[in-house]
């Protein structure tokens, strides 16, 4: 890794004397769907962290987020087991051959975990006297002070400090500013984990990319993406757009409504049909596929609709995949082909059952030998390994592909012009390799 690449301010992992301390491990393991590891890419990341720490005598307190226990709208925080870190240490155990312990903190009612508890105290004696290999908590969002603002969040934060004697910062796809990623910065000497540099140098390829430079953004919502589209279309040469928000730019562009595009998407959207009406660099897809049934796909209830035939008012149901036939285009097919730079942060259909389109897109940037190739979140990677794992596999080892682990955190990057403007990057870098209200030195 060329550290010489990354911001001196940043503190290093490497740099840290980790010997017989307990090391806070902030990991981004949200890989669990309904009990289950969807796909354990993000987990194998982070191994290297944890082996850097073992290799330098630390003792591993890890935690993470997974999914969202957490009602947004009532602030309720229900654990049913689908939200459990249970799934990730078994794979762990599996994969490390080592025990992790996960502490049993009782949460109260629907508003989540107070606190730390006397459990974990125990468990810490464990740790330092070597009769445990490491602990893991549980789910970060189950915690009250996680999200919270105030009060709730520093007693969260200052409990997390006086569980070890260092932070670790590794989980890249973690980029809000909650008390386990910013705040508890404050209470420790604080270190960028190993992925967590290999994502941010990374990051610099796609702000100072190769040109041509294609980005391909898909999403459910067009407003969520609106201010990292805004700045990826200042960026890029060429745009590819997928999902609902290619929905929302063709009814801001062609005065068409679709199915499950509401107002508010279409006149986001249409900030971004005026501002290509100078540079077009929106690589318009000639067909869609259209469905009367987003649930499935039955024979006569989708049909394949040509942007050509648009005309103002027309209305038409769900567009859910963009149609293969797009890639066939040949003004199409030159921009991909012709890219140095590709960033995929799409899946362009609506899955389990419109993938095609997503297959199509994947064949014909494999197909460009000559390109830096950049995959982005945790849906773009698994239907990558589910449509093309030919690609996939290849991809892994080749030096011209790279696999972010959090696409979101990259689409934040790019809004903010810098990996350094994530919030808790810069928590890192204000830390400077050592808790500003703690008076010990850094453990440099």
């Amino acid at each position: 890794m060329d550290r010489s690449a990354l911001d001196p301010r940043l503190p290093l992992i490497q740099d840290a004397d980790l010997e017989n301390k307990v090391v806070l491990v902030r990991v981004d393991h949200n890989v669990v769907k309904k009990g289950r590891i969807k796909d354990p890419f993000r987990i194998d990341a982070t191994l290297p962290t944890l082996y850097r720490i073992a290799e330098q005598g630390g003792r591993p307190v890890l935690m993470s987020h997974v999914g969202r226990p957490r009602d947004k709208k009532t602030g309720r925080i229900t654990e049913d087991g689908r939200s459990s870190v249970l799934p990730i240490v078994q794979y762990l155990e599996r994969k490390l051959d080592v025990r992790f312990t996960v502490p049993m903190i009782e949460a109260e009612g629907d508003e989540g975990i107070r606190g730390i508890g006397p459990s974990v105290e125990e468990d810490l004696r464990l740790l330092k006297e070597r009769r445990i290999p490491g602990i893991y908590l549980p789910n970060t969002r189950c915690f009250q002070g996680e999200e919270a603002k105030g009060p709730p969040r520093e007693h969260l934060a200052s409990q997390l400090g006086g569980l070890a004697d260092a932070y670790v910062n590794d989980a890249f796809g973690s980029w809000q500013a909650h008390a386990s990623t910013f705040d508890v910065t404050r209470h420790l000497p604080s270190f960028a984990g190993l992925l967590m540099q290999k994502e941010i140098l990374n990051l610099e390829r796609v702000l100072e990319p190769r040109r041509p430079f294609l980005a391909v953004v898909a999403g459910a919502k067009y407003d969520t993406k609106i201010g990292p589209l805004r700045r990826i279309h200042e960026r890029v040469d060429h745009l590819i757009l997928g999902g609902v928000v290619y929905n929302a730019y063709l009814c801001a562009k062609y005065g068409i409504r679709v199915e499950g595009v509401g107002e508010e998407d279409v006149r986001a959207a249409e900030e971004l049909v005026a501002m290509d009406r100078e540079t077009n660099k929106v690589v318009e897809l000639p067909a869609v596929e259209e469905s009367d049934l987003p649930g499935s796909r039955e024979e006569g209830r989708h049909r394949t609709r040509w942007v050509r035939d648009f005309s103002p008012g027309g209305r038409h149901a769900r567009f859910l995949d963009v149609a293969p036939e797009s890639f066939d285009d040949p003004g199409v097919s030159r921009i991909i082909d012709s890219a140095r730079t590709v960033f995929v942060n799409a899946v362009m259909g609506f899955v389990p059952h419109f993938t095609a389109g997503t297959e199509r897109l994947n064949r014909e940037i494999a197909k460009n030998h000559d390109a830096l190739k950049l995959f982005g979140g945790g849906d773009t990677l698994q239907e990558l390994k589910n449509l093309n794992p030919g690609f996939y596999v290849s991809a892994l080892d080749d030096p011209s592909c790279y696999f972010f682990t959090g696409g979101g955190t990259v689409l934040k990057a790019i809004e903010e012009g810098s990996p350094y403007g994530l919030e808790p990057v810069q928590a890192l870098l204000e830390n400077g390799g050592r808790g500003p209200e703690d008076p010990r030195p850094g453990l440099t």
